[in-house]
């Protein structure tokens, strides 16, 4: 096991409930809690992916944070959106590394600037974190420079202490990222995560814990390594990066949702395939989404819900600020009674509120 995985005792260890967002089946009497995934921590106050966003997201309600997954050089998985880091960090501004600004191609689109993958854990450390939308969100931007980039094992870490202090179980939702990418660079992302769900505790079927991925393969593969539940994401255009001639549209339909169900125990479509946006630009009301997917055995936990102008349908917008925040209440409120199973939010204290209404 790599120096950076050190073994750690049971994540439920302190806990008072179970807590997973697979655990508990439905029942006539009593549907478990529709869960609020912080989006990489309260990403809209606070930098993504940063101590400050999941500790906030956490004080604000949220039953589960969100790491995005990329690996470093030297293997680890680092909290990261992206593997490239030029708009998350200060790198721009450390000389020693701008020799290393490069061009790749990632999932089709090529992509300028630094990337994890061509430094070591260490030399992320020596970085600091940014906001990744300053001109939408200039009150978390007056936080750059206070975050350093976290491994997974911090942020379970983190959910873990959180935990064990608020008697509360604080799930765990992370996302591989790129795992072609990764795969034809010869770093095969599927192992590095299952060694880690091993060494967080989290290798059960009951454990607080889901793993995302956009792409099929990864899934299937990480089934065999780890027992550890899992969720195929899907969007509303586009499909896999690992299967070319597949579309997300072929994935939701009722035989597509059956095959998904088959690797996976959830499905994370985006919010505006769970409702429909008329010509107006309102909501239309609910897709059959959630009642196709339930119907396979599938939980329902769409992505993602903004608060911001820039994010939200025509209809739901005030002003003509892209930054000013619209009416993110009639969404969230809208999506949780369609009866999905949970929803990711930049906004975990804005999701609380509209669940609780």
């Amino acid at each position: 096991m790599p120096s950076y995985l050190p073994s750690r005792r049971a994540f439920g260890a302190g806990f008072v409930a179970a807590g997973a967002l697979v655990a508990s089946a439905r029942t006539a009497s009593a549907a478990p809690r529709q869960q609020v995934v912080a989006h990489r921590g309260a990403s809209g106050y606070r930098p993504e992916h940063t101590r400050q966003a999941y500790l906030l997201a956490i004080a604000q309600g949220a039953d589960v944070i969100e790491p995005d997954l990329v690996l470093t050089k030297d293997g680890a998985l680092v909290a990261r959106h992206e593997n490239e880091i030029g708009g998350t960090t200060d790198i721009a501004s450390r000389p020693g590394f701008a020799g290393r600004k490069t061009v790749r191609v990632i999932d089709g689109e090529k992509v300028e600037g630094w990337f994890t993958e061509d430094f070591t854990l260490a030399e992320l450390k020596t970085l600091r974190t940014r906001e990744r939308l300053p001109e939408l969100r200039p009150d978390s931007a007056r936080h750059d420079g206070e975050d350093q980039i976290l491994t997974f094992a911090e942020v379970a870490d983190l959910a873990r202490r959180e935990s064990t202090r608020l008697g509360r179980t604080v799930g765990l939702c992370p996302e591989m990222k790129h795992p072609a990418y990764f795969r034809a660079r010869g770093m095969a992302i599927e192992p590095v995560m299952a060694a880690a769900l091993k060494a967080e505790g989290l290798d059960s079927a009951t454990a607080p814990v889901l793993v995302q991925c956009f792409e099929v393969g990864p899934l299937k593969t990480l089934a065999t390594l780890s027992k550890a539940p899992r969720v195929q994401l899907v969007s509303a255009e586009g499909g896999p990066a690992d299967l070319p001639g597949v579309r997300y549209a072929d994935m939701v339909t009722v035989e597509g949702l059956k095959a998904i169900a088959g690797y996976a125990q959830a499905l994370g479509p985006e919010w505006r395939q769970v409702i429909a946006i008329n010509s107006a630009g309102a909501l239309a009301g609910p897709t059959r989404l959630v009642v196709n997917a339930h119907a396979a055995g599938l939980k329902v936990i769409p992505w993602t819900v903004r608060a911001e102008n820039a994010f939200l349908p025509p209809a739901l917008r005030r002003g003509t600020e892209p930054g000013a925040h619209g009416d993110v209440a009639t969404l969230l409120k809208a999506l949780f009674a369609t009866g999905v199973d949970g929803l990711f939010s930049d906004f975990p204290d804005l999701a609380v509120a509209a669940r609780g209404a």
